[in-house]
């Protein structure tokens, strides 16, 4: 096996080939127009082969001086690209050609940027593969082109050349968190041990797989929301973070950064609250953005996003989205006054919360998008109090209430809603903010390959409905308001079509360790638990009747 120090040397060289971005405008943080004091120039090629280098080595703490732009936490675009996880999982995802149909769930749920799409006609990619001078190498890389019925049968139906379809796994990026076998449901995706062999030939699939340029966007249907990823330009997040194996939250600020980047590129930026997704998108020295964004205090990131938004509009920046992230600890509790008076301020700021309905970074503090019953730290579950009491507060019909807002709630499992939640809110001319489901592993006590299942399993059992409310639809809540997405929209519960059975708030709590001390040994419910799912349900009433539908 290769030492660190080699490993290191290594990725940090395919890295510098495979994504020239290290080495672009984003050089320098000095051009961030948020940042108003004299920066020092950052060099980023000696950032990247001197500080990160020395960190991957493992000795940066003793071997580096102290210097401004440490001082300063700056951090260049992109430098995640260079961080190499392929030591922390003992298996890697292995795709199965044959069986792929290029539904583009694995790259789209992917927390990490670790699966990467791509579509060529096969004409062009006959022409790239004629270029490789290894013959053994050649056709181990033809392999992984599928012909999918998507993208290779129906244009030839169509009388086009037939596109061929593959995805690469980046190794470096991986963390074995299984989440995208889960989501195929073609079987296309395996978990395999990771060998020398095996190691060696991804490598060398991924390096070759980038080398061989961007997708032919002739094959790409803009309509498919879901095809946005295999656009090169929408990849802004990354990868390379050091959020957990499979985080609910890692895929949700991807899904975001690709649908930004599809209708603005990299023109712009990020306001974030110290929380979890400040942490391990800020691991010093490792950023997984191409966009400029800045870290602000728990409680006043929207404070601070109305300081950015005015500057940009004194510049003639109008049209630059700025997005305003947080956590529910952030946005439902101790910023709730700043968000508050941001969204009454009418200005073009767009929030998104992570809604993990606890303090992640604090090791699952109690927030008020708590569940009542919920075990987390500050609301134990014991003798006398059986977890948190209090109900959930309901961000979504707060922000509502405040005058003319755009409001979304959505989860990243359902991939259509949540593109178009985000593209309403960017297109949305005033202030907009996106609740969105984020199942915390850890916290959750739910299996590391799991975030996709749980977020729809929230929205099946009245946990967290979908919703999106449109000021520009009509002049009542009822025009307003879609719960487009929800199952059974009419009903209480929704009904399994295979078993026939209601599917609750039960059902779920069933699901996730946090619940686990309220069911006896023969899996009854406690009663605290029984007055929580009375309290989704009258939160899901609540809604109908807004919607129009009660």
């Amino acid at each position: 096996m290769a030492t660190v120090d080699e490993t290191a040397t290594a990725n940090m060289n395919e890295a510098s080939e495979r994504d020239p971005q290290n080495n672009n405008s984003y050089g320098t943080l000095v051009d961030a127009p948020y940042i108003s004091v004299d920066l020092p120039i950052l060099d980023v090629n000696d950032f990247n082969n001197r500080i990160i280098h020395g960190y991957e080595a493992g000795g940066a703490e003793k071997s580096l001086p102290a210097d401004l732009t440490t001082a300063r936490s700056l951090i260049p675009a992109g430098t995640a690209t260079l961080r190499d996880f392929s030591y922390v999982a003992p298996e890697i995802p292995e795709y199965v050609t044959e069986n792929c149909t290029g539904c583009m769930d694995c790259v789209t749920l992917c927390p990490d940027t670790a699966i990467l799409g791509k579509v060529l006609a096969e004409s062009t990619l006959e022409e790239k593969l004629a270029g490789l001078q290894d013959e053994s190498e050649r056709g181990m890389f033809e392999k992984q082109w599928s012909k999918t019925r998507k993208y290779y049968d129906g244009p030839k139906k169509k009388g086009k050349e037939g596109g061929r379809f593959a995805i690469i796994i980046d190794p470096s990026k991986c963390k074995g968190c299984a989440e995208c076998v889960t989501v195929c449901d073609d079987l296309a995706l395996k978990m395999v041990p990771k060998t020398e062999q095996v190691m060696t030939d991804i490598r060398k699939s991924h390096r070759m797989f980038k080398n061989i340029g961007p997708s032919d966007e002739s094959y790409i249907n803009d309509n498919l929301l879901i095809d946005m990823m295999l656009k090169e330009q929408t990849h802004i997040y990354t990868g390379g973070a050091g959020s957990c194996a499979g985080c609910g939250e890692g895929t949700a600020l991807r899904m975001l950064c690709s649908a930004t980047g599809n209708m603005h590129g990299d023109k712009w930026g990020i306001a974030a609250a110290t929380g979890c997704n400040t942490v391990y998108t800020s691991t010093y020295p490792y950023n997984p953005y191409l966009v400029p964004w800045t870290n602000s205090l728990f409680e006043n990131v929207a404070a601070d996003a109305m300081g950015i938004r005015s500057r940009w509009d004194q510049m003639g920046w109008q049209d630059r989205p700025l997005w305003c992230v947080g956590g529910d600890g952030a946005m439902f509790d101790i910023g709730f006054q700043s968000l508050s008076r941001m969204l009454a301020s009418g200005m073009n700021i767009k929030v998104f919360v992570l809604d993990t309905q606890v303090y992640s970074n604090t090791g699952g503090q109690a927030s008020t998008a708590t569940y009542a019953g919920q075990n987390t730290k500050m609301s134990i579950h014991g003798k006398l109090h059986a977890g948190k009491q209090e109900r959930r507060k309901e961000i979504a019909q707060i922000a509502m209430m405040h005058p003319r807002t755009y409001v979304a709630q959505t989860t990243c499992a359902h991939t259509n809603h949540f593109y178009k939640s985000v593209i309403g809110a960017l297109e949305f001319d005033g202030p907009a903010i996106i609740n969105c489901y984020t199942t915390c592993q850890p916290e959750h006590g739910v299996a590391d390959n799991m975030a996709t299942d749980q977020a729809r399993l929230a929205v099946d059992t009245r946990a967290f409905p979908l919703l999106i409310h449109d000021p520009t639809k009509g002049d009542t809540i009822k025009k307003r308001l879609s719960l487009q997405g929800n199952p059974s929209v009419k009903d209480d519960w929704w009904k399994n079509p295979k078993t026939k059975e209601v599917v609750d708030f039960i059902d779920f709590c069933r699901s996730e360790g946090r619940f686990s001390k309220h069911f006896d040994k023969d899996g009854n419910p406690s009663e605290t638990l029984l007055a929580s799912k009375e309290d989704r349900l009258e939160n899901w009433h609540q809604l109908q009747e807004l919607a129009g539908l009660r």
